[in-house]
């Protein structure tokens, strides 16, 4: 107390320090050798800043037991004590050995491509009964092809100079493949049931037929192809003057040729798309959809679901018709099996047809396009500058990805294909998980393939 009360009146003095007797000295500021020999000694921590390589990567999901996932473990369990999986309702990360820039989803397969001038340039997976994944060569028997490939695996294309091509784009319908090149061409890998390809394209297309599995060429294009559509037993093909070809099944007429006959050549379209510059074309069920460069819609196909009621009160349109929608410039459209949904250039989606609509259960059919609110796309006051940048179709499901890198899925959640992590079907837009920013995705019948950019 009386120490208190020293402090208290200011005479408390502190206590002399103590003698060392020279022992030890107070530490004092350390010298500059001292400092570069401990910086020298110190830990380094790196972290990923902006120049942080991002790596490419692919995720899968959906129904498994095709193969068309790529997982083998998946249909042939690694382990006695595992079964099956059946599913995979969430998105699971696909290793491959190449930088996938490219993917498609067809009827119970998939194709994945790579731009590099690698040798190895397609892979396949999943059913193969009609050598869409080309002819996958037994090894026990050497006259005879798998029908299901459980792993991606490579599919030779008979090039002239293979280090010097690119394969630019694949595309899977029911039982036929497209794959475009930059120089050689693209390749058809396809059932010939319905001859839906062409047998090569002007320099930019390969085909290979499931007989003879050989490569044939054909120069009837008035320009390079640029772009090429598989639909579910049809090929659309267009070109860099902005014409459509196809050939292939015409039942639905959607071949667009004014028939309803098997095309097995492909044919320049005409109708409402003639002199026009199409930028864009889709499809996947049997209904057909373009885009021009004006910002125009215009369908032909089937219109059993609404598709094309705008114009016509038949279930069939056999030429090209432009649709007069009233909606703003189209950017780009995708064709479902039995739903249309189209991007305008303000990043507002519109759909219509038959089926979930992504409106809620309420709507389930119409003819007339209709918006789905910005904000089930993560638009708020908080993001304003939140926007769709794609959209894409499957057979009974849609997808959009914004321009944040994230992906949105509503539909009919066959066999777990919408990637949520539930089996019901989702009437409303939802996020769909995957670790880093989603460049592209491609929709099937009952699985997806997403290719994804690592967030580091």
């Amino acid at each position: 107390m009386a120490a208190l009360r020293r402090a208290l009146s200011g005479a408390w003095r502190p206590p002399p320090p103590p003698s060392h007797r020279g022992f030890a000295r107070p530490a004092g500021p350390p010298s500059s050798r001292q400092l570069r020999e401990a910086d020298e000694a110190a830990p380094v921590f790196q972290y990923a800043g902006k120049a942080a390589r991002r790596r490419g990567r692919v995720f899968v999901w959906g129904f498994c037991l095709a193969g068309a996932l790529g997982v083998p473990s998946f249909v042939r369990p690694d382990a006695s004590w595992k079964r099956p999986r059946r599913v995979q309702p969430t998105p699971y990360r696909l290793e491959t050995d190449g930088k996938i820039t490219s993917a498609a989803c067809g009827y119970g397969f998939t194709l994945l491509s790579s731009n590099t001038t690698d040798i190895t340039k397609v892979w396949g997976m999943g059913l193969n009964k009609d050598s869409q994944l080309g002819f996958q060569r037994s090894i026990r028997d050497r006259t005879k092809g798998y029908e299901y490939v459980l792993e991606p695996s490579p599919i030779p294309l008979p090039l002239e100079k293979p280090q010097q091509t690119r394969v630019l784009q694949v595309s899977c319908g029911r039982a036929h493949s497209l794959i475009l090149t930059d120089s050689e061409g693209g390749m058809v890998l396809p059932s010939s049931e319905f001859r839906c390809v062409a047998f090569s394209l002007f320099g930019c297309c390969l085909v290979v037929s499931s007989e003879s599995h050989l490569i044939h060429q054909l120069n009837d294009f008035d320009s390079r192809v640029v772009q090429v559509v598989c639909g579910q037993d049809h090929s659309l093909f267009r070109t860099e003057k902005g014409t459509v070809f196809a050939c292939g099944w015409g039942a639905d007429g959607q071949t667009g040729l004014g028939h309803y006959n098997i095309t097995s050549i492909p044919t320049k379209l005409g109708g409402d798309i003639t002199g026009v510059n199409i930028i864009q074309v889709s499809s996947y069920g049997d209904c057909c959809l373009a885009v021009s460069d004006e910002g125009d819609l215009f369908g032909w196909g089937n219109s059993e679901y609404l598709q094309l009621a705008s114009v016509t009160e038949t279930t069939q349109v056999s030429v090209p018709r432009h649709l007069p929608f009233k909606i703003g410039k189209i950017k780009e459209a995708a064709c479902g099996g039995t739903g249309n949904v189209v991007l305008t250039e303000e990043g507002n989606v519109f759909v219509w047809g038959y089926g979930i609509l992504g409106k809620g259960p309420n709507l389930t059919e119409t003819a007339v396009p209709e918006m789905i609110p910005p904000s089930l796309f993560g638009w708020s006051d908080l993001n304003p500058d939140v926007r769709v940048a794609h959209v894409r179709c499957g057979l009974s499901q849609f997808a959009a990805l914004t321009n944040r890198g994230e992906l949105f899925v509503w539909g009919k959640n066959l066999r777990g294909c919408l990637g949520i992590g539930r089996m019901e079907d989702q009437y409303f837009p939802w996020r769909v998980t995957v670790p880093g920013e989603v460049v592209d995705v491609a929709c099937g019948v009952d699985h997806m393939v997403s290719m994804v950019k690592s967030f580091t």
